[in-house]
C-alpha cells in the first residue's frame, strides 16, 4: 500500500498541485463548491422529506435539488482525488478520511436506492420511507462534512 500512495504523490498533477499555489487553491475552492452544492441541496431536500415546507411540492423541489446536488457530488469526486494525491501516505491514515469515505459511500447508495425505487420525485414513497431516508442522508452528508473539514485537524 506505501508503494501505491508514493506512485499516487509522484503522479503529475500531485507533483503540478504541491508546485503550484494557485493550481491547488483553484482545486480546493472546486472541491468546496461541489461540497457547498451537495450539502446545500440535502439539507432543503431532507428537511422537505421530513415535514418542513410542506406548502411547496415535494416533486418540484426535488426536480431542482436533486440535479444541483448530484453537481455537487460530481465536482467533489473529481476533485477530492487530486486533493488527495499531494499527500496521499499522510492522508491515508487518517481515520477521518477513512470514515468521510463510508459516509459518502453510504449516503450515494441511500439516495440510488430511493431513486430507483420511486423515481426522480419519489413518486409512491410512503412518507414514513420518506422520513427514514431523510435521517439516514442527513446523518451521512453531514458526517461527510464534519469529517472533512476534520482531517485538516488530524494531520501535523
Amino acid at each position: 500500500m506505501e508503494a501505491f500512495l508514493a506512485a499516487v504523490e509522484a503522479t503529475a498533477p500531485a507533483q503540478y498541485l504541491r508546485a503550484s499555489r494557485w493550481g491547488y487553491a483553484a482545486v480546493s475552492g472546486a472541491h468546496i463548491l461541489g461540497i457547498a452544492l451537495l450539502v446545500g441541496a440535502v439539507l432543503p431536500l431532507n428537511l422537505r422529506l421530513l415535514g418542513f415546507w410542506c406548502s411547496i411540492p415535494r416533486a418540484n423541489l426535488l426536480r431542482v435539488l436533486v440535479p444541483v446536488a448530484a453537481t455537487g457530488l460530481v465536482l467533489a469526486v473529481l476533485t477530492g482525488p487530486l486533493l488527495f494525491s499531494v499527500r496521499a501516505q499522510e492522508y491515508a491514515a487518517v481515520g477521518f478520511l477513512q470514515a468521510k469515505f463510508v459516509f459518502v459511500a453510504l449516503g450515494l447508495l441511500s439516495a440510488l436506492a430511493i431513486h430507483r425505487a420511486y423515481g426522480l420525485t419519489l413518486e409512491g414513497a410512503s412518507e414514513r420511507h420518506l422520513r427514514m431516508h431523510a435521517l439516514v442522508s442527513l446523518g451521512c452528508w453531514l458526517g461527510a462534512l464534519a469529517c472533512g473539514r476534520l482531517i485538516a485537524f488530524a494531520i501535523d
